[in-house]
């Protein structure tokens, strides 16, 4: 089974683009935090590539931006080409096929503190607005 799940941010705005058949496809890298830390103490990431078809790529064009984070699930597809030099390369990239907003950049600083301790603060997060949303 070749299935992928990833959280992390966007590093750039997403490039979306239409195929010659009409097809839309966005594709975008995202920093995934590594579980550890480096020697030096901070924190390491790896930059995945990304690509998304159809509906989903026009909703990622039109409502994710740099920084945002996201939680994308697909497939791990390698690829391989025949560059202009002669030279044959490889891609490594996700597939997705499927992805959910998880918070813009700096939401996470903004949430409002509560003032008065419930008992409940340890048992998640709040959820997010949900009139940006675009569903």
């Amino acid at each position: 089974m070749n299935r992928i799940i990833l959280l992390g941010r966007l590093t750039k705005e997403p490039e979306v683009r239409y195929t010659n058949t009409g097809k839309v496809v966005a594709s975008f890298t995202m920093a995934v935090d590594r579980p550890f830390t480096g020697q030096d103490g901070k924190k390491e990431a790896d930059f995945i590539p990304v690509v998304i078809w159809g509906k989903p790529a026009e909703t990622i064009g039109n409502y994710v931006q740099k920084g945002h984070r996201v939680l994308v699930e697909g497939r791990l597809q390698i690829r391989s080409y025949d560059g202009k030099d002669g030279q044959k390369h490889w891609v490594s990239e996700v597939v997705a096929d499927r992805f959910e907003f998880i918070e813009k950049a700096g939401d996470a600083k903004a949430k409002p503190q509560a003032k008065a301790s419930s008992g409940f603060e340890s048992m998640g997060e709040e959820y997010p607005d949900m009139d940006g949303i675009p569903f």
